[in-house]
């Protein structure tokens, strides 16, 4: 008889590359990053290929616009003597969260991120309306320009175009949480959760970063006192980002406990923010500042409660073994 027979030779070993597709661990699939596990390239579809390198293009396009604009205004400011604070103001908010999108777009499509797409859905949103607004507002002449009239029409054209194409992105079928925590419910929604928190410490580090631009260009910040709170406060905010981002995605409690004392000093600040917004508001004859200010601490403070409603639920499920299944090499 044949040695080779199934009778007299070894039982096959059970290798994860024979295994059936429905047997196999489904996170040595992906890429382990330091954010978490992402897609492979090869794995997505050809439209959403297009569209990504379509989305990465445009945004690069209008990052050099943008960039553009904050230049001859700072001319315009430093020749002309103009007052044209507000527009720098929006336009370097504007550049903040241009670079914000292209890491949301990143993670949204290779994680699959829900949240992620929502909020660069709402970014082009905002960037289209401010557009029309300010086509709306501008004198005859200045609507005849060949440069102003076509940035209108490519931000509307193609701002329309990603709101459409993110919204097919949110609503299609998600496996990222199937595919990282396995077939037990409660490593899911673990997983949903933590992806959540992790959208949310970012959330908040871009808010924390156009609220300090708003502060910065303001009057108030002509004082030295409000100076050295914002420099403190910018390296605040990146530092807590920081410790938010390690507590959530490598399970430590005792991080998450010092993240959420690092917001205090933030939330102390808002409230003097809001004290001298509220004092000087009748200085000025433009609130445009002001209510932009008190709108991005609210934002904030909203985006921080629900940080810390997600953090607070997350804590109690680590160690179930989530981690290391994100960060497992995929040989």
């Amino acid at each position: 008889m044949d040695e080779t027979s199934p009778l007299l030779g070894e039982p096959p070993q059970e290798n994860a590359e024979l295994l059936t597709p429905n047997l196999r661990p489904r996170h040595q699939d992906l890429i382990p990053t330091p954010c978490g596990p992402i897609k492979r390239w090869s794995e997505l579809s050809w439209p959403v290929k297009i569209y990504f390198g379509f989305t990465i293009t445009s945004l690069l396009a209008l990052l050099a616009l943008t960039s553009l604009n904050i230049h001859e205004q700072r001319m315009k400011n430093a020749t002309l003597k103009e007052d044209n604070e507000d527009n720098l103001t929006v336009s370097l908010v504007q550049l903040v969260g241009i670079l914000f999108c292209g890491y949301y777009i990143f993670r949204g499509v290779l994680q699959e991120n829900r949240q992620e797409l929502v909020v660069f859905m709402l970014s082009v949103m905002v960037l289209i309306i401010r557009s029309v607004v300010n086509f709306v507002v501008l004198e005859s002449e200045g609507r005849k320009e060949v440069l102003v009239l076509v940035r209108f029409v490519c931000i509307v054209v193609l701002g329309f175009v990603h709101v459409l194409c993110a919204s097919l992105l949110i609503w299609r079928h998600n496996m990222m949480a199937f595919r990282v925590g396995g077939a037990l419910d409660s490593l899911q929604k673990q997983y949903c959760l933590l992806t959540l928190c992790f959208s949310m410490v970012m959330f908040d580090l871009q808010a924390q970063v156009c609220l300090c631009i708003l502060i910065i260009t303001s009057d108030s910040a002509r004082f030295a006192t409000n100076i050295t709170i914002l420099g403190v406060g910018v390296f605040w905010a990146c530092a807590t980002a920081a410790v938010g981002a390690v507590a959530v995605l490598k399970e430590v409690s005792v991080l998450v406990w010092i993240f959420m004392l690092q917001n205090l000093p933030q939330l102390v600040y808002f409230i003097y923010l809001l004290y001298t917004v509220v004092k000087n508001w009748s200085s000025n004859d433009s609130h445009t500042e002001e209510a932009a200010a008190i709108t991005g601490a609210l934002i904030s403070l909203l985006i921080k409660v629900v940080l810390f409603w997600g953090l607070i639920r997350l804590v109690r499920s680590f160690g179930q073994g989530l981690r290391e299944r994100m960060f497992a090499s995929s040989s």
